[in-house]
């Protein structure tokens, strides 16, 4: 018989930051992952200061739900451009492109939670940003 997952809780302040691959401006933070026991889903923080941007990119097995905490960003889904701002909840589907740009003046933060899995790759649709 499995043991049983024990619940979890950590403040947001205790995860790390870390730059993220190929971004200006953006940092990462796993809030609750595979470290933590966690099994099936990892819980993110990302950061985006002002000018920040993650390029263009998707993942072929791998969705996203996405909650905006604070700021406003611009955030690219193949090839529709939108502005998301505090409370939107934004849910993108595997295989989609996107890219993220911080052009306001304030810095930005998202939640995103994907699945656990061997499977998560990403193909990288443009140049590393500047």
């Amino acid at each position: 018989m499995r043991a049983k997952t024990q619940p979890v809780i950590r403040p947001m302040e205790e995860a790390a930051a870390f730059e993220v691959e190929r971004s200006r401006g953006a940092f990462i933070q796993i809030l609750l992952g595979p470290d933590d026991h966690v099994p099936n889903f990892a819980t993110r923080r990302f950061t985006l200061m002002p000018g920040g941007r993650i390029p263009c990119h998707s993942h072929d097995a791998i969705e996203h739900e996405q909650v905006v905490l604070e700021g406003e960003m611009t955030l690219g889904l193949d090839d529709a451009v939108h502005l998301v701002r505090p409370g939107d909840c934004i849910f993108i589907p595997a295989r989609t492109s996107h890219w993220y740009e911080n052009r306001g003046e304030e810095p930005v933060r998202f939640l995103c939670i994907v699945p656990v899995t061997d499977a998560y790759q990403t193909t990288w649709l443009e140049d590393p940003a500047d």
